[in-house]
């Protein structure tokens, strides 16, 4: 009877998926943004700052309406999120250009949007996921 090969581990050879465990959403944001600079311009008062900055002109251009649902925000300037159409993934142009965002309530941006993004990025590395 022969005998058994030792087989390899694969597991060093594998990248983490999952950052860090636990409930430290801002250490994990932190880190997000050492390595995703483009990141960083989401702080900037270029887009963050009320009245002048560009998140808050797309929220008054669209009236405060979320484009998905059409939810009418009114003030509540904290669960709007001025959006990306098309995901510009560092790219500064798409980044700024006004014709590229819109008026989203978080609901529709943290599922609905969230999930179209996550699904046309697996469709254009590979195919999309198999289950089975």
């Amino acid at each position: 009877m022969g005998k058994l090969k030792q087989l390899r581990s694969v597991l060093p050879g594998l990248k983490p998926r999952v950052a860090f465990l636990g409930d430290d959403k801002a250490a994990s944001s932190r880190a997000r943004d050492r390595v995703h600079l483009h990141r960083g311009w989401y702080h900037l008062a270029r887009w963050h700052k009320e009245p002048d900055g560009l998140r808050y002109r797309i929220l008054v251009r669209d009236l405060f309406i979320c484009q998905m649902c059409g939810w009418n925000g009114g003030n509540e300037t904290r669960r709007l999120v001025a959006d990306h159409k098309r995901p510009h993934r560092g790219d500064p142009t798409l980044f700024w250009a006004e014709a590229n965002l819109w008026c989203l309530c978080k609901p529709c941006h943290d599922s609905v949007k969230q999930r179209e993004e996550r699904a046309a990025a697996g469709e254009a590395v590979g195919g999309g996921r198999k289950s089975g």
